[in-house]
């Protein structure tokens, strides 16, 4: 079946996170947000082209999301139970990491992966903030001090992002689209960046199957918003195939 896409021009207005996204938030969660994890009052995207797909295409696409974290759910958890026990026996903290992301449209949601950092990573971070390795607003450092032993093993292989297939299940994210920021990132975005918030989040995306980080954020940026235009089923299939590839016979990790 060939995903018959349409270009459409989409109003700035569609994509503005105002309180509103907080107070949806707060709704399904019960817990406040602190302030770095506050939305942005307003971006404008501008009148981009973006391809949007056939209703029937829609449903084919959260059909295989829906199968696909079911069977990966399904196939992880052997895996899943054996990182839970040695994250809770090797480091002091909780089994999972729960953080709050930027979903489609400025949507907040809650990401949850396995943790692999010691549990003051967050403090940490400003005082490791020189020694970050992207540019733009992403913060990442190939050799963190702050990841556990555990940890790295889990991030090689990218076990810690296997719980985000429950994200999938329940509808805040995708298998394929552009990784899900954080909030603070969001707010340091060029006009032109916003794009990637156009479509629901993924698992995976062309960075993760195109280099990685080797890849610099603007370049990152671009591959999402070519995916984005360019988006079908059998382009996520294909995402989806190159991305075992990418985690079972050539880790890199994240």
């Amino acid at each position: 079946m060939h995903a018959q896409a349409q270009h459409q021009e989409i109003s700035p207005g569609m994509y503005a996170a105002t309180r509103s996204a907080k107070r949806r938030y707060e709704r399904r969660y019960g817990s406040r947000l602190e302030k770095d994890e506050q939305p942005v009052r307003r971006f404008t995207p501008g009148r981009i082209p973006v391809v949007r797909r056939q209703p029937h295409v829609e449903k084919l696409t959260r059909t295989l999301d829906v199968m696909g974290a079911v069977v990966g759910l399904i196939l992880a958890a052997p895996v899943l139970l054996m990182s839970m026990a040695l994250i809770k026996l090797s480091s002091r903290g909780p089994i999972f990491f729960c953080q709050i992301r930027v979903g489609e449209g400025g949507r907040l949601f809650r990401m949850y992966k396995l943790r692999t950092m010691v549990m003051d990573a967050e403090k940490q971070r400003r005082s490791l903030i020189h020694r970050n390795e992207m540019n733009g607003p992403v913060f990442k450092i190939r050799r963190d001090p702050r990841i556990t032993w555990v940890g790295q093993y889990l991030r090689k292989f990218s076990i810690d992002e296997m719980p985000q297939f429950w994200n999938v299940l329940v509808g805040d994210m995708s298998l394929v689209g552009p990784r899900p920021p954080l909030p603070r990132e969001v707010k340091k975005y060029k006009r032109w960046q916003m794009q990637r918030l156009m479509v629901k989040p993924g698992l995976t995306c062309l960075w993760q199957v195109s280099g990685r980080n080797r890849i610099g954020f603007e370049d990152w940026v671009r591959l999402d918003i070519r995916y984005i235009r360019t988006r079908s089923f059998w382009v996520d299939l294909k995402i989806i195939l190159q991305t075992f590839k990418v985690v079972f016979i050539r880790p890199d990790g994240a």
